[in-house]
């Protein structure tokens, strides 16, 4: 805990004075920055363009009669939600063509003897 005395010495110095001419140089504050007139007039002063309505363009408007329908584009998730269903189309027909072309005795690896497969659990 600071006693008072201690206090006042902190508050009256600052502390880079303490430091030596290397460092002292890094809080040296910079030159001035230099006056420069500005470019131009002030904004308030310049002359403006006049601003006008747009009432005489609108007969060069396209009439909304004439305009074709606009393209549908489907969106990202629509994108993804369609492909992901055209999968499972594909993925439920692939299996019902396994299963009506599935013949269990016509398979050349399977053994003559059910009861001789071998089951290995829990390794």
């Amino acid at each position: 805990m600071l006693n008072f005395s201690m206090h006042i010495l902190f508050k009256t110095y600052k502390m880079t004075q303490f430091l030596p001419d290397n460092l002292l140089g890094l809080f040296a504050p910079r030159a001035p920055i230099q006056y420069k007139p500005p470019p131009d007039d002030l904004f308030i002063n310049r002359k403006h363009i006049p601003i006008d309505g747009i009432a005489e363009h609108v007969q060069k408007f396209e009439d909304p009669k004439d305009t074709p329908p606009k393209v549908r584009i489907e969106t990202r998730d629509e994108k993804r939600i369609r492909k992901r269903k055209e999968r499972q189309e594909l993925m439920a027909y692939k299996i019902e063509q396994g299963i009506a072309t599935w013949t269990p005795a016509d398979n050349p690896r399977a053994t003559s003897d059910p009861y001789k497969t071998l089951f290995i659990a829990r390794i």
